[in-house]
């Protein structure tokens, strides 16, 4: 259905249209500069006074300009940032100077209108920010003030006073317990996908444990039972199969250990030391006991290395044999790890992971390839302020190189 053209406005329409704009514009600027709000009623009310005050009390033409700064002073100290107490007090201030100077003459009230209504207003922004004691002197000596020097008719207005107070006492409790409704909501929120992200790792820990754990286990039983279960083995493949064993079981304990972290918080988690430097010799033989043609020479002191980087290069050796073995089965693997000096550099260590050509199926390492060996490897060394270069060598094998200093650098933890 085509849209029907909107009849045009008339100017009265605009006129109310522009105006209901520029007043929604003006509220919201007043809401987020009180401030400016305040020195403009100020500045208002001044005018106000000084023109209207000898309507209804004999004040000199000279005290006028006196007499209306302190009707608006309290609009002043408010609009000045100070507290709500003490605007009330320049307010009762300025009420005895105009009793004890002035009088009230002919009037019923001893003072203008204007500051009549400024000293209601301090009253009530005391109610609304001021503290209990504040509160309650304000409340007394106001009202007290009222039913002695007001007329007959005008007493009332020390109820009003409490009345005054009252209300602001009501929109303080509201505002408060707005406040405090939304910040529990706020944490209620906060919590909620707190706990969501615990059963999220939750759930994690548990499939990757129901996964990983299971088949690692599997790999145990079966490399500790096959000596009974296959007659005739020999005793290299004997030691094989425990070696075998020795890795699965390791393998287990620190899957299990990384599981722990994603597991519901208050749950005990099983920890270790993490491996250093000090570990490699031990990682080394279970490799050579299960089969791999292995070397290796070990030139850096364990105690001279820090932590992170002892650990960044345990880690890098792990993968980079695990890859030797997984892609180039057969071939012999050379480990050195050199103490590397430098007249404008720190000392360093220098791990290298050499492969020979393999002499069965290889399939060479590659960056390009779907796996997260190398870039794993990259990351860690990277973290302790190291390089790491990895590729294939002219003559058909493979090295990985690692270079970091020993200077102590936040490494990589688990």
């Amino acid at each position: 259905m085509p849209r029907l053209p909107r009849p045009p406005r008339s100017w009265v329409g605009r006129a109310l249209a522009a105006s209901g704009r520029g007043l929604t514009r003006l509220t919201k600027g007043a809401a987020a500069h009180p401030f400016v709000l305040l020195w403009a009623l100020a500045l208002l009310l001044l005018v106000v006074t000084w023109s209207t005050t000898t309507v209804t009390h004999d004040v000199p033409d000279s005290l006028l300009p006196v007499l209306a700064l302190m009707t608006v002073a309290p609009l002043v100290v408010l609009a000045a940032g100070q507290r709500a107490i003490a605007a009330w007090v320049v307010s009762m201030a300025a009420s005895l100077v105009w009793l004890v100077v002035l009088g009230h003459a002919d009037w019923p009230m001893p003072w203008p209108v204007t500051h009549f209504l400024v000293l209601l207003l301090t009253v009530l922004v005391v109610a609304l920010a001021g503290a209990a004691r504040e509160v309650a002197l304000a409340t007394v000596v106001t009202a007290l003030l009222f039913l002695v020097v007001m007329d007959t008719g005008l007493k009332p207005w020390a109820i009003g006073v409490v009345v005054i107070v009252a209300f602001g006492l009501l929109v303080r409790w509201l505002v408060l317990s707005r406040r405090q409704i939304a910040r529990q909501e706020e944490e209620a929120e906060v919590e909620r996908a707190r706990r969501a992200v615990v059963e999220e790792r939750s759930r994690i820990a548990r499939e990757l444990h129901d996964v990983v754990a299971h088949h690692m286990s599997m790999v145990v039983v079966q490399a500790q039972t096959a000596p009974y279960r296959v007659p005739g083995l020999t005793p290299e493949a004997k030691g094989e199969l425990a070696g075998i064993e020795e890795s699965a079981r390791a393998a287990l304990q620190e899957v299990r250990s990384v599981l722990g972290v994603l597991r519901e918080e208050g749950t005990p988690v099983a920890t270790a030391p993490q491996p250093t430097l000090a570990d490699l010799p031990a990682l080394l033989e279970s490799l050579r006991a299960a089969g791999m043609d292995l070397t290796w020479h070990l030139g850096v002191d364990p105690e001279r290395c820090p932590p992170g980087t002892g650990l960044a290069l345990h880690r890098v050796l792990q993968e980079a044999l695990a890859n030797a073995s997984r892609h180039s089965p057969g071939s012999s693997v050379r480990v050195e790890l050199l103490l590397v000096h430098a007249e404008d550099a720190p000392r360093a260590a220098l791990l290298t992971v050499g492969t020979s050509p393999s002499s069965g199926a290889a399939r060479p390492v590659t960056e390009q390839g779907g796996g997260h060996g190398i870039p794993g490897m990259r990351t860690r060394v990277e973290a302790v302020g190291g390089v790491l270069t990895a590729g294939p060598t002219p003559e058909g094998g493979f090295v990985v190189t690692a270079q970091v200093p020993l200077d102590d650098r936040p490494g990589l933890g688990g």
